[in-house]
């Protein structure tokens, strides 16, 4: 019997999965408040109206990237939204600019994009797609 095309996945993915798939209350996916510190690079917090206050650093929003591109990278290598990735061995490890972004504007009514200053900026970061990241 072939199992082409079947997955198998593990009991912590479906949970996930799970997780990821319900429907979170308006008020949960809705910010009260969005603070962008992108002058003292200390990250982004939201305070919802469900009165939850999330917050993110830079590197771990760069990290979770939702879009497509990031997104199958992460699958690749395991790895899940806001992980780093691995550092590359190396002798003589080459400075790297904190990662922050250049600009961030809002995408209607739903959304925040950012400019990295890698000069990465297509990921369009939606609240429901926050809330979820908060709530790992």
């Amino acid at each position: 019997m072939s199992h082409e095309g079947i997955r198998f996945i593990s009991h912590e993915e479906a949970r996930r999965a799970e997780q990821r798939d319900r429907a979170l209350p308006s008020e949960a996916v809705t910010p009260s408040k969005i603070s962008v510190d992108v002058t003292g690079g200390t990250g982004m917090t939201i305070l919802w109206k469900d009165n939850h206050r999330s917050h993110w650093s830079f590197p771990f929003l760069r990290d979770a990237c939702p879009c497509a591109t990031c997104h199958e990278e992460r699958e690749k290598t395991g790895r899940a939204p806001g992980e780093p990735k691995p550092a590359p061995q190396s002798a003589f490890p080459m400075y790297k600019e904190p990662v922050r972004p250049r600009k961030a504007e809002p995408i209607g009514r739903y959304a925040i994009k950012f400019h990295w200053n890698d000069g990465h900026e297509s990921g369009i970061y939606a609240w429901d797609y926050l809330r979820r990241l908060d709530e790992r």
